[in-house]
């Protein structure tokens, strides 16, 4: 059954080169491939969740710069509607250089974040959530974020956040918060291990935590009990956008079945994503 997802966050334009290795100082590296797409947690996450025929909003802060268009040209051939809360901004939205090297599918990103295109809460509509079946908030977007959260909660929406790592604004969320989803780089205020980030995201009567580890298991905290889902052994061509993958998918997933299954099913899909150049071509393949 079509579900509405809102996704909540950072919009990049992404430019991505497939090279043999990284450049050294003063040194040309030739690509072997390209890829230019919108980017971002939050973006990739919603062109995911369209991919599995769902309905997809994209919430943040675009504007009218003619770099935009690139984006918008994206995203509309993935189905993604895009709520622009920042329509009249003339500046360039923030660009993300990625270089992935071929033997391995390791990636070193350049980007700019949202912190120069904040958007601000009094945009928002509480009518955006109307029908919304879920909502995930990547953290790029706080302010607007906890106003998008606080309306969820009240309708009773599930809620997920993409906890790459761990940004101010975060704990006033958290406690309205169904789902963490965060990458081992996630560590809150006075967290310096695993098992103290479990603890802190518990103490916010979160239901649901997993914590991703790329290759490696998935660990998670649910009902109450702890325990790992594997992830499938592959040869990986590129993992960039691997864990937004994984987030898009589990919201897709979460609908037909309980947390680990979606957890399974998610990092199948991330799996399979990291054997195909770039973040779109798995789609196709």
């Amino acid at each position: 059954m079509t579900k509405t997802g809102l996704f909540v966050g950072l919009i990049t334009l992404d430019l991505v080169y497939l090279t043999a290795t990284y450049p050294d100082k003063n040194q040309k590296v030739v690509a072997s491939n390209y890829a230019v797409t919108a980017g971002g947690p939050a973006t990739n996450a919603a062109v995911t969740f369209s991919y599995f025929n769902n309905q997809t909003i994209l919430l943040g802060g675009l504007g009218n710069h003619p770099i935009t268009y690139l984006i918008k040209a994206d995203l509309e051939k993935h189905n993604v509607r895009i709520q622009d809360l920042d329509k009249i901004r003339s500046e360039p939205p923030p660009v993300s250089s990625i270089i992935t090297t071929q033997d391995t599918g390791d990636r070193a990103v350049i980007s700019i974040n949202a912190t120069k295109s904040q958007i601000s809460k009094e945009l928002i509509d509480s009518q955006i959530i109307h029908d919304v079946d879920i909502v995930l908030i990547d953290g790029h977007q706080m302010v607007a974020s906890l106003e998008i959260a606080q309306f969820a909660k009240s309708k009773n929406i599930p809620i997920v956040i993409d906890g790459g790592s761990w940004k101010t604004g975060f704990e006033e969320i958290l406690p309205v918060v169904d789902y963490a989803i965060c990458s081992a780089n996630f560590y809150p205020p006075n967290c310096e291990s695993e098992e103290e980030v479990f603890a802190y995201l518990a103490s916010q009567n979160i239901p649901h935590i997993a914590i991703t580890q790329g290759e490696k298991s998935i660990k998670y905290f649910s009902d109450g009990k702890f325990g790992n889902v594997e992830v499938p052994k592959v040869n990986a061509v590129d993992t960039l956008g691997a864990g937004d993958i994984f987030h898009g998918a589990f919201c897709h997933y979460i609908f037909n079945g309980e947390f680990t299954e979606a957890l399974t099913n998610a990092a199948n899909i991330a799996a399979h994503s990291c054997q195909y150049f770039g973040t779109r071509q798995w789609m196709i393949n």
